[in-house]
């Protein structure tokens, strides 16, 4: 099974995050092995991670973020965000007016301030997660069994 056509420690390798893996056994989970350092800068999600602190202590809004209410925000600010598309064609969705695309991109922040907040309060680091997060994709969807396909994991004829 390979990923971007690369082959790594006799498993996979994930082109987004150079993260390589391999299966340990049927179900028993997964064995990480990093290579040389690429992908995600972890940096910057710390400098906004500590941004978006700073500015909820500021206001001592910290009472009201719990994981619960940071969860239900983050569904609502993504619900904003899909309103803006909702009854846009895919061609419409693809051209969007300069107002439009300033909608989005304020709406894309509160979703990704929001998700940053909730990460920080459960103590997550957003950067390890996405590379464990990308090995897992890359295993359950090979570039064989899925290029070009929209089909689910569980409905590869290699699963």
């Amino acid at each position: 099974m390979s990923t971007s056509g690369y082959r790594l420690y006799g498993g996979t390798y994930c082109g987004f995050c150079g993260f390589g893996a391999r299966r340990t056994g049927r179900r028993r989970g997964l064995e990480y092995k990093r290579p040389a350092p690429r992908g995600i800068n972890v940096s910057d999600f710390d400098k906004i991670r500590r941004t978006v602190r700073r500015f909820t202590e500021e206001r001592n809004w910290d009472q009201f973020h719990s994981p619960k209410n940071l969860a239900m925000a983050l569904s609502g600010e993504a619900g904003e965000l899909v309103s803006i598309f909702q009854w846009m064609t895919e061609e419409e969705s693809k051209e969007l007016n300069p107002i439009k695309l300033s909608e989005a991109a304020d709406e894309i922040a509160d979703v990704q301030l929001y998700l940053i907040a909730l990460a920080d309060k459960l103590d997550i680091d957003i950067g390890q997660a996405v590379e464990r997060k990308m090995v897992k994709n890359a295993i359950k969807y090979p570039p064989r069994a899925f290029y070009g396909s929209a089909r689910k994991y569980n409905e590869s004829d290699e699963t």
